[in-house]
């Protein structure tokens, strides 16, 4: 006698989803999308933290360190780690012979450079227009600059 192909076919499978089961997904920016998204306005806490960099001793403190990754974090949500900047660079006010500061891609290490002095990196290409007074601090991406003025506008350079 022939055996059936398909067996229990009278079980019941439940195809319903509760809310505690769906997870929410993030879409990845990419190409134009994530042009845009970087190109966008900066907010009043990201530029000040950043413009803070020298006047609170951050090198020095744990905690401002750690505030000061909450806030780049929390300034770009939507984006990977990985599509920050390589590194942060902006005017040094902390006197002669420092002209520009840097913070890497980690957030954690803030250095003072003389002048004259090689940064790191790709850093160096960001120098100049860090010196600029338009311009409160320079992202450097791999393949852009983007200036940031006072305002929170951005300025993107090419290359």
């Amino acid at each position: 006698m022939p055996r059936p192909i398909i067996t229990n076919v009278n079980k019941k499978v439940n195809l319903s989803v509760s809310p505690k089961q769906v997870s929410r997904t993030t879409v990845e920016l990419t190409g134009l999308a994530l042009e845009k998204r970087l190109r966008q306005k900066r907010s009043a806490a990201y530029i000040n933290i950043i413009s803070k960099l020298d006047a609170g001793g951050v090198t020095c403190n744990h905690t401002k360190i750690e505030e000061l990754i909450q806030v780049i974090q929390s300034e770009f949500p939507d984006i990977n780690p990985y599509q920050y900047p390589i590194g942060i660079i902006a005017r040094c006010y902390l006197g002669k012979p420092y002209e520009v500061h840097t913070l890497d891609v980690k957030l954690e290490i803030i250095n003072h450079f003389k002048k004259g002095e090689t940064l790191p990196q790709q850093m160096d290409r960001g120098r100049s227009l860090a010196l600029h007074p338009s311009y409160e601090f320079i992202e450097v991406y791999n393949d852009t600059l983007r200036a940031v003025n006072r305002n929170g506008d951005v300025a993107v350079i090419q290359g």
